[in-house]
């Protein structure tokens, strides 16, 4: 088994770890297609409540192994193929009910940020810095980048990265609403740790059909969207775990009618 990308899962979660350090895991062929498949094996899996995405050394992802196009005698068809490889684990992950949360830090460069961006809750290094770049080598924006940036921080200021050789700090990625949270690196790991236990150590499958509700509603119309949450919420409330969880609302609002009851009379 490939050991560019490292899956660990236990206790209902998957740490996905992206292992190039030496290449600032810049995303080559091999990594692409062990992308897509552990997104498909994590997806798939119904022991996984919540997942990890971090990486290992000084950088989240420098983008695609633009090194390795450029030496391999790589066509432009092959990176089309390799770019929808890696596309299909993004939407994978995107649109499954495993809430994600990523631990950021260092350069998040061209389709490192659409990597990052599969994730629903990002937590970055406060020495972070996030950059497009795709066009100072001559290419258009790929792995979800024109789709998910745009979702992240509006139109107007995706084109500011995408037109304009900007990078952006953690503490502007913050106010862009780029990422959720920024801490020193020291803490980023602990922090995401903690919101993904928060996901599991409470009404986990909700968690996973709210996110699955946000991250495709802009694929449907209106009435489908409504559709889709009509049928999750009664899906949802016959289950036992919101069956525990509504049934313990009933009795501390009914004991809470009775003390204000006894209080006025």
């Amino acid at each position: 088994m490939s050991d560019s990308i490292i899956v660990h899962i236990a206790d209902g979660l998957a740490r996905v770890t992206f292992n190039r350090p030496a290449y600032l895991n810049a995303m080559g062929f091999e990594m692409g297609t062990r992308w897509r498949e552990v997104a498909h094996e994590i997806t798939t899996d119904s022991s996984v409540g919540a997942v990890i995405l971090d990486a290992a050394g000084p950088a989240f992802c420098a983008g695609g192994d633009v090194f390795e196009m450029g030496t391999s005698g790589a066509t432009g068809a092959d990176v089309t193929k390799m770019a929808h490889t890696i596309h299909d684990g993004i939407r994978t992950f995107v649109e499954s009910d495993k809430p994600i949360v990523a631990a950021v830090q260092g350069a998040v460069a061209g389709g490192g940020l659409g990597l990052m961006l599969t994730a629903d809750y990002i937590v970055a290094a406060d020495s972070s810095k996030f950059v497009c770049k795709y066009a100072n080598i001559g290419l258009s924006p790929d792995l979800g980048v024109s789709t998910l940036l745009t979702q992240a921080v509006g139109q107007r200021r995706a084109l500011q990265l995408v037109l304009q050789d900007r990078a952006l700090s953690a503490q502007e990625a913050l106010e862009w609403g780029l990422v959720a949270e920024v801490l020193p690196q020291g803490e980023i790991a602990s922090r995401a740790e903690a919101v993904a236990q928060f996901w599991l150590g409470n009404a986990t499958a909700a968690f996973g059909q709210a996110k699955r509700l946000v991250r495709t509603s802009s694929q449907r119309t209106f009435r489908e969207n409504l559709d889709d949450e009509a049928a999750s919420i009664g899906a949802s409330f016959d289950t036992e775990e919101s069956k525990v969880r509504v049934a313990g609302f009933v009795a501390a609002t009914a004991k809470s009618a009775a003390g204000a009851t006894k209080a006025s009379s």
